[in-house]
């Protein structure tokens, strides 16, 4: 199975959006990336349109139309303005992320342990999947809470993998082993029970491939900060090479 790579192009919004000259341009990198062999794009509009805008999530929607068999995932809090999204663009996969209007980042995954959490997300989820939206659930590495997660409808779990890239950059082998049985036990978890397995969150040309490696049926990476800081370096067609390269050394050794 050969892990695709989604390109998460909020970082190149922020920047833009510190100026009013519309550079960088969203659109030309998604663009770019695309033409490198980057599988598909990723965007997360937050309510307060820090970064990426609604605009953006139409212009990258008709974008995408001209790219078959790329694949366009919008991820956000459905609880928010995610499902308007939904419905006027209907991307190819969504992804349903636990944060509140004013969070910094994404840093937990859906409590599917909680009651009245699943009773919220069982209606949307459905409400998604009628518009031919695949749903992909942001989750903890946690094994016991994917048979869940299949329950509620959900096609997809993303594991939140900043806890291993921590783990990675501590430097510590005890610690990104123990991390990697985490993620490789949720991963097989998740499969078991019919689940596809996405993974993103400060995932980088160090950590992936190892990453890779030892999780398995890994389907998707969705790799936004990393790439963009890299991009900066290297340009958006070599930084998806070097990207490609590193799913490509993981998937080899599976």
């Amino acid at each position: 199975m050969k892990t695709h790579l989604s390109v998460n192009v909020n970082k190149v919004a922020l920047v833009r959006n510190t100026r009013h000259l519309g550079i960088p341009s969203v659109m030309r990198a998604a663009e770019a990336c695309l033409r490198a062999g980057a599988h598909g794009i990723t965007v997360h509009p937050r309510p307060d349109q820090r970064h990426i805008r609604a605009s953006d999530v139409h212009d990258l929607a008709a974008l995408m139309k001209k790219w078959p068999g790329r694949e366009y995932n919008i991820e956000g809090n459905p609880t928010q303005n995610l499902m308007d999204f939904l419905h006027a663009v209907r991307p190819d996969q969504c992804t349903f992320v636990p944060d509140s209007e004013d969070q910094f980042t994404s840093d937990h995954g859906w409590n599917l342990d909680d009651p009245t959490i699943c009773e919220r997300l069982a209606p949307l989820i459905g409400e998604a999947k009628a518009l031919g939206v695949r749903v992909s659930l942001f989750m903890d590495p946690l094994p016991e809470q994917m048979a869940a997660a299949r329950a509620l409808g959900a096609d997809r779990v993303e594991l939140y993998t900043e806890p291993y890239a921590a783990a990675w950059a501590s430097g510590v082998e005890s610690a990104k082993l123990n991390e990697l049985h985490r993620y490789a036990e949720a991963g097989q978890a998740a499969l078991d029970v019919g689940l596809g397995v996405n993974a993103g969150h400060d995932l980088n040309r160090d950590n992936l491939s190892e990453f890779l490696r030892r999780v398995p049926g890994v389907a998707e990476v969705s790799i936004g900060h990393a790439f963009i800081a890299d991009a900066l370096e290297l340009g958006y067609v070599a930084t998806v090479g070097e990207y490609l390269r590193s799913i490509e050394a993981g998937n080899a050794e599976v």
